[in-house]
C-alpha cells in the first residue's frame, strides 16, 4: 500500500495495523525518518515538500515494483508526507514483511535508497539562513547505485 499525505500519522498504529494483516510474515522491517533539525551547519525551522498527485505515488509504485522483482515480499506499506513539515516530524515510513528477515531488511532498505533517489518529489529546507532546495546527495546516489550491481547487498565484494 502506497499513500502520499499530508496530515500527521502514527507510526506505532501504523505498524500495528500492518502486523495484523501481514500476520502470516516471518519478519516485519519496519523505518521511520523524521525531518532533522540541522542541515548545512544552519538550523531548520522547516520542511516543504512538494509533489503531482498521481505522478508521485506512481513513481512510488515502480520502486516498490522493483523490490518486489527482487526479493519475496508479502506485503509493503510505503508513507510519505507532503507539505510544511516542521523538526521532529514524520516524514516517511516504509514496512516490509517477508518469510524471512534477509529480505524483508534488504527490501526495507532498497525501498529507502531508491526514494530518496526516485521519488518524484521537490524539497525545500527552510533554514535560518533562508531557503534551500534539496536535492539527494551523492551518498544517496551511491547508496541507490550498489543495487544495480546485485539484487542482494550481501553478493558485494
Amino acid at each position: 500500500m502506497i499513500r502520499v499525505i499530508s496530515d500527521p500519522f502514527d507510526p506505532g498504529a501504523e505498524l500495528s495495523a500492518f502486523e495484523k494483516e501481514a500476520s502470516g510474515a516471518g519478519a516485519i522491517v519496519s523505518f521511520v525518518g523524521k525531518v532533522r533539525a540541522a542541515a548545512g551547519g544552519d538550523s531548520v525551522k522547516a520542511l516543504c515538500l512538494e509533489h503531482y498527485p498521481g505522478v508521485t505515488e506512481q513513481s512510488i509504485a515502480e520502486i516498490e515494483n522493483k523490490a518486489r522483482e527482487r526479493w519475496e515480499i508479502d506485503d509493503a506499506l510505503i508513507i510519505h508526507r507532503v507539505g510544511e513539515l516542521a523538526p521532529g516530524d514524520t516524514i516517511v515510513m516504509v514496512c516490509v514483511a517477508s518469510r524471512h528477515r534477509r529480505e524483508a531488511f534488504e527490501a526495507a532498505d532498497f525501498l529507502m535508497d531508491y526514494l530518496k533517489t526516485e521519488a518524484m518529489f521537490w524539497k525545500k529546507e527552510i533554514r535560518e539562513g533562508g531557503a534551500v532546495w534539496i536535492e539527494p546527495r551523492h551518498a544517496d546516489y551511491k547508496d541507490a547505485a550498489r543495487w544495480n550491481e546485485s539484487g542482494r547487498d550481501d553478493e558485494e565484494e
